[in-house]
């Protein structure tokens, strides 16, 4: 995988990402924290390439998603402008912001490099990273890719099952089924896809929120939870056209573990996940 540079030497836990409250992110001893990718990568913005590149490394910090750093040869420094914020980035060292334009936007502080990087990170120096919700659209070859980018590390297993599943809200079962789907994903609490026919679709109200993910595509369909006066709000989802990896998944509803009363697994009670989704 790569060209191997340096590697994490600790087991980190599980921690919340601070660039984005829709992702996990999680380390292993053996993962290298600055390593090649192989893949095309091009970034967008306002109508214009601003990066073009088969030569991207990926950038592992603690607690935080993985970036794609840019050879600034392979990056439009023509549409760039560099200004005054800086950040520390442990152990990297002090990071310089630019704006980035395209078209006739202008995207301010939007991506960032290590003029001088810390000592035993001196690769760094040549290269730009971009703040992937302040660009236009991403792409891993001819697909575009959102949220951030797909980790080579990151695994998602989605296994038919025949295990009993009941999810009940307010004393009410929701949905119940011998034919569930199970989404196993790496750093995250397992998923239950349901079938539409064994869920209480006269208990869902039709929302219009949608989110995205890089591995699974479009949770285009949301519903709320209604149960006499009570409310569960964008508690349950649906991937109508997933992307082919999960295909499996298609038109199956999934309810949130952390939101539900109960989840029952062959009549066991399933423990709550604590994750960002709690609230």
């Amino acid at each position: 995988m790569g060209i191997f540079m340096k590697t994490k030497q600790d087991n980190q836990s599980n921690s919340i990402s601070p660039l984005t409250s829709e992702t996990i992110a999680i380390s292993h001893n053996s993962i290298p924290e600055f390593e090649a990718s192989q893949r095309w990568v091009r970034v967008k913005f306002g109508g214009d390439t601003i990066a073009d590149s088969t030569r991207v490394m990926v950038l592992r910090r603690d607690n935080r998603l993985p970036v794609y750093c840019f050879p600034k040869d392979d990056v439009r420094m023509d549409l760039m402008e560099q200004t005054q914020h800086n950040s520390e980035f442990a152990p990297q060292g002090i990071a310089t912001y630019w704006n980035v334009g395209g078209g006739d936007k202008i995207s301010e502080n939007a991506a960032w490099c290590f003029l001088d990087p810390a000592d035993g990170w001196q690769a760094l120096k040549d290269y730009m990273i971009f703040e992937w919700g302040k660009m236009d659209a991403w792409f891993e070859e001819e697909e575009e890719v959102f949220v951030h980018l797909r980790d080579p590390y990151h695994r998602i297993d989605v296994l038919q099952s025949s295990r009993h599943l009941r999810i009940v809200f307010e004393d009410t079962t929701i949905a119940e089924t011998h034919r569930p789907l199970l989404l196993f994903e790496t750093g995250f609490p397992t998923r239950y896809y349901i079938p539409r026919e064994d869920s209480r679709m006269d208990l869902l109200e039709p929302t219009g929120n949608q989110t995205r993910c890089p591995y699974k595509g479009i949770a285009s369909s949301y519903w709320s939870i209604v149960v006499d006066d009570k409310v569960l709000e964008n508690s349950v989802w649906s991937y109508p056209d997933p992307l082919p990896e999960n295909h499996k998944i298609k038109d199956y509803l999934c309810f949130f573990n952390e939101r539900v009363d109960a989840i029952y697994v062959n009549d066991e009670l399933v423990p709550k996940p604590v994750t960002p989704w709690s609230s």
